[in-house]
């Protein structure tokens, strides 16, 4: 049996397809399109998907949308009657959208379907799956869990925004909802637009900069923004916010508040206020996941916990969580975002509706280290290589290896793309920049140079698994690059009164351990366990560099410029590479050097790509 599930029409489209249980394929349409955070129909993720089950939408059983339309618009005459007569500016921009598009978008929906299968019935086989519900089954399906408490934080679903689910074998059933407008992904979306970031991309910025800052406004953010409970359950003082009835977060209660407007991007510095915003919002999520997490416990008895939602990916909070034993096992969606909404739907759609079974081993996840995307083989990337106007030396599989590993050792950046494309916004080892971790200044390089994005933005490092607690104060697996640890104590530099006076990003230089280019200013790293059987030639390469430098770490950044989604094909991956500043590609079985390169092939790619 064949499933196929959508996520799209927001922000970040997806699609993903269940065969027997199994996840066959999964991919955003930002990697295809070259759009980021593509919200349009994922008409090539779906071409992506079927191609790879060997299968057309006609052997499809079911396809499963990742919410449901009609409850969202419930939501939308609501918060409107709530509030009215403020917000009508804003429900008048947003009620023909509704009316034309989302309100009919069952017969959308099959109408995109049907240029695929002309035949396809859309009454009877597409689906359609409630928000929260598709992220917890993203979250729990996959995991190696028989029994386990399901957790989604997000902006928002329809009305949920936070909810816990009970799973257990090939069932799933959410028990309790915290619902809109009382939502924490919304609160740290308000403050990341108050910082001048963008709102559902700009979030990540925030919790890079926190370890800048001191949380001086933590205790009002909890005094007046946000009422916590005991058991982690929360409120909203809606009078600071204008997500409501508005076409901003905030208003100006909230900035008079904390006595500053909000950030302007383009002219406004980054302050220590800034710093201490985004270390205060910080501190606030964590104490909400931190309490909600204890209540869960204590009220279930469950001894697992799943993740998932936009929240989950807060991954300074996913390893507090960790750290403090809460759970015994801890296992995170890796595309917990709405892009990973796609898989939940499809995972529902299988064993919810189709009531098809489950084999959890309480030891590996199904998601194959996330590499569900496509692939190449290797006459093909030599056919695009060249038909780009690339020039490469073909070299075995152990020729590429030593070369990008020599090449790493003389700190030269490195573009590596091989095998299937990662699901979800972390690279993992198939499309990513590598680097030495030990050079003090690869950090300001690879941001200012290679990735042409904001220097304070820390990098994170790829460890063998097995050296994994040599390096860091984990014992365990992160292979999905959600938990941030500590630099043992070992490794860390000691720091100068002088060094220690700095604020802000003055740290940004002072090294704090022998991995300069992935300790962060409070000695943090969001590490990636690397693991020989997930991606058996990415490990190959540590352990290569391990040889040469007695280090099984690099670091790890994401294939792309600041802006740009994470390259898909070897197209893709030659152009970033001539438009930036790496030095050495190798796609394959190909390695490419700059040096030797037609310089009319070179692009400006420093300003090719809106701000994220």
């Amino acid at each position: 049996m064949k499933i196929l599930g959508i996520s799209a029409l927001y922000h970040d489209s997806a699609a993903a397809l269940i065969e027997d249980g199994r996840i066959a394929a999964a991919a955003q349409e930002e990697r295809f399109t070259r759009k980021k955070h593509d919200a349009a129909f994922p008409r090539h993720a779906v071409e992506y998907c079927l191609a790879q089950a060997g299968c057309d939408l006609n052997d499809i059983e079911s396809v499963v949308f990742y919410d449901k339309p009609f409850l969202k618009f419930e939501r939308l005459l609501e918060t409107y009657l709530s509030f009215a007569p403020r917000g009508f500016s804003s429900f008048r921009a947003a009620l023909p959208v509704w009316l034309k598009e989302k309100l009919f978008q069952k017969d959308l929906l099959t109408k995109d379907l049907k240029t695929f299968s002309p035949d396809f019935d859309g009454m009877e086989r597409l689906l359609f799956a409630e928000h929260h519900l598709s992220h917890a089954a993203s979250a729990f399906f996959p995991s190696p869990f028989e029994e386990a408490a399901v957790l989604t934080m997000d902006g928002v679903g329809e009305w949920t925004t936070t909810s816990l689910a009970i799973g257990s074998g090939n069932t799933l059933e959410i028990q309790k909802e915290l619902h809109f407008p009382h939502s924490l992904g919304l609160l740290y979306s308000a403050i990341t637009y108050y910082l001048g970031f963008k709102v559902n991309s700009g979030e990540y910025k925030v919790m890079g900069l926190a370890p800048y800052g001191e949380p001086r406004h933590a205790q009002t953010m909890l005094d007046t923004l946000i009422d916590v409970k005991e058991d982690g359950s929360f409120r909203l003082d809606m009078s600071y916010f204008d997500y409501c009835t508005g076409l901003t977060m905030t208003n100006g209660r909230f900035a008079a508040l904390f006595g500053q407007p909000v950030r302007r991007a383009d002219t406004d510095p980054l302050t220590q206020f800034h710093m201490d915003m985004a270390a205060s919002i910080q501190e606030v999520a964590e104490r909400v996941v931190l309490r909600l997490a204890r209540s869960i416990r204590k009220e279930t008895g469950i001894r697992n916990l799943c993740l998932a939602g936009g929240v989950a990916l807060n991954c300074v909070a996913n390893g507090k969580l960790v750290r403090e034993g809460i759970f015994d096992g801890v296992w995170i969606q890796p595309a917990a975002g709405d892009a990973g909404g796609a898989l939940g739907a499809a995972l529902a759609g299988y064993h919810l509706h189709h009531g098809g079974a489950r084999h959890a081993d309480g030891q590996r996840d199904a998601m194959m280290g996330s590499y569900l995307g496509p692939e190449w083989d290797q006459a093909e990337i030599e056919r695009r290589l060249s038909a780009a106007g690339a020039i490469f030396t073909v070299l075995s599989g152990d020729g590429v290896i030593e070369a990008a590993a020599q090449a790493l050792a003389e700190e030269k950046a490195v573009g590596w793309m091989q095998g299937r494309m990662e699901f979800g916004p972390r690279a993992l080892g198939g499309r990513s920049i590598l680097a030495d971790p030990r050079s003090p200044s690869m950090q300001k390089t690879l941001n200012l140079k290679v990735k042409y994005r904001e220097s304070f933005r820390p990098f994170a490092p790829s460890v063998l698994r097995e050296d994994v607690a040599q390096w860091f104060d984990l014992e365990g697996d992160s292979p999905y690059m959600l938990l941030v640890v500590e630099v043992k104590e070992a490794h860390r530099r000691p720091i100068s009164a002088a060094e220690h006076a700095l604020f802000g990003i003055d740290k940004l230089n002072v090294p704090r351990s022998v991995l300069p280019a992935v300790t962060h200013v409070d000695y943090s790293a969001r590490i990636q366990t690397v693991h020989a059987d997930t991606n058996p030639r990415y490990h190959a390469l540590l352990s290569a560099f391990k040889a040469k430098t007695g280090c099984g770490v690099l670091v790890n950044t994401s294939f792309n410029v600041r802006g740009e989604p994470i390259v898909c094909t070897p197209e893709d991956a030659f152009r970033c590479f001539m438009g930036s500043e790496i030095e050495v590609l190798a796609v394959g079985n190909c390695l490419l050097k700059k040096e030797e390169q037609n310089p009319e092939r070179k692009l400006d790619y420093k300003n090719a790509f809106e701000l994220d």
